[in-house]
């Protein structure tokens, strides 16, 4: 009879200890996050910086390097669900932040929309082609699958060209350049960059679930835009209309509301899921169908983001940290290809925005502005190539070349936008 009370203490025993051990980790992780955030910002950085050079330094870079013995006790005494499930919980979150700060009314501006459209265009075309090309260099003699190779390229590419809106709409704040041409023309083409992006990752991750199969890639295809015209035609009217009879102001919202929202956020993550693709993009349509509810934005903000920012958000680092080594990039050649990746990358993407806003009738330090700001990939690549490692068709290697031209591309915006600012 004392059999099954054992097994229950023991059980008790090892959900407790599981729970101290995951707790330990978030502890570390969180404190972390906000001192990297602070020093960061001491730095004349974003604070979004700090935190994902403190995540990749809590992983087998540094932290893991130095000290394994206590490496493996706080990330490797609990098993790695519970840390990977709050990382992907906290990633729809805030792809759904994300979704909800597009600002699309900047497109209305008649005579801005050509230099956003050339500029939009042209850093998302030159580096989409450029990382396409240089990752069929470096797979392509090392492969005997062609489809692999195919798939690796795309999510190269599509890394390549993205720009992290968030992090570029802070850096902008920063440097009071919100209400300038400059500024309106920037945004507007990360935001397009940004949606033409996701769109692309869409695709492309289609096309790597679907192994080439012509019928299953057009049926997933259809289900993506089927759910988006959904989103769009279906869903959005019933939302604004409980957004109304809520009535959110002031940044507060009823919690029926909220309630509501995590509901539709979770059941359209579940959706995509569902489809084949990931479920951040159901967080990320959910978000974005609902851009222009100002003061939902606002509430959201006030009640929820500060915690989706604080919490969920170093989790997401670290979870990408644990998965980078740089030690790993042990020969000439793996740091020779990483210096490869960061130099096409940054030119391109840099390239491409600078002829674009000259063609457009900036000078050449505005042009140099809007290259820079376009360059801005952190956040947004890390979520690209986290779904390509999880798909398995970026290699440890390539990850973590790719983490490294992340947070590159990232760093040098803020001190060149100072420099560019300087009076001559």
């Amino acid at each position: 009879m004392g059999v099954p009370g054992a097994a229950v203490q023991a059980g008790a025993h090892t959900s407790e200890l599981l729970l101290f051990f995951t707790l330990l980790e978030l502890a570390i992780i969180v404190l972390a996050g906000r001192i990297g955030g602070s020093l960061a910002k001491r730095c004349g950085q974003s604070s979004a910086v700090g935190e994902i050079i403190i995540g990749i330094l809590l992983g087998p870079s540094l932290f893991g390097w130095i000290a394994p013995r206590a490496f493996d006790v706080v990330f490797h005494s609990a098993p790695p669900e519970p840390l990977l499930v709050l990382s992907q919980l906290g990633l729809v979150l805030l792809m759904f932040q994300i979704g909800l700060e597009f600002d699309f009314s900047h497109l209305r501006e008649r005579a801005n929309r050509a230099a956003v459209l050339r500029v939009a265009v042209a850093s998302l075309v030159l580096p989409f082609a450029a990382g396409f090309m240089l990752s069929l260099l470096m797979t392509g003699p090392h492969s005997t699958a062609p489809s692999a190779t195919l798939n690796t390229a795309l999510f190269v590419a599509t890394a390549f060209s993205i720009t992290a809106l968030p992090i570029l709409g802070r850096i902008m704040v920063e440097f009071d350049l919100t209400r300038t041409r400059l500024g309106v023309v920037a945004i507007s083409a990360a935001a397009i960059n940004d949606v033409v992006g996701w769109l692309l990752l869409a695709l492309v991750t289609t096309l790597a679930v679907s192994r080439f199969d012509s019928a299953e890639f057009v049926m997933r295809v259809f289900l993506v835009m089927l759910f988006a015209l959904s989103s769009a035609l279906v869903i959005r009217p019933l939302l604004k209309k409980a957004i109304r009879r809520s009535n959110p102001r002031a940044g507060n919202m009823a919690p029926n509301l909220l309630g509501g929202l995590l509901v539709v956020v979770f059941t359209a993550a579940m959706t995509t899921y569902l489809i084949g693709i990931f479920a951040i993009f159901g967080g990320f349509m959910m978000g974005v169908i609902l851009f222009d509810e100002e003061a939902l934005v606002m509430a959201w903000r006030e009640r929820v983001g500060g915690f989706v920012t604080v919490f969920f958000l170093p989790i997401f680092f670290t979870y990408t940290g644990l998965r980078t080594s740089i030690g790993g990039l042990s020969q000439a050649a793996d740091w020779g290809w990483c210096l490869a990746i960061l130099a096409v990358a940054s030119l391109t993407k840099w390239g491409g925005a600078y002829l674009a806003a000259r063609r457009s009738g900036f000078g050449h330090k505005e042009a140099g502005m809007i290259g820079f700001m376009m360059n801005t990939r952190a956040l947004m690549e890390l979520i690209i190539i986290n779904v390509g490692f999880d798909l398995g068709v970026i290699s440890p290697k390539t990850f973590t070349m790719l983490v490294i031209m992340a947070i590159f591309s990232t760093v040098v915006t803020t001190p060149a936008l100072r420099r560019y600012m300087q009076p001559a």
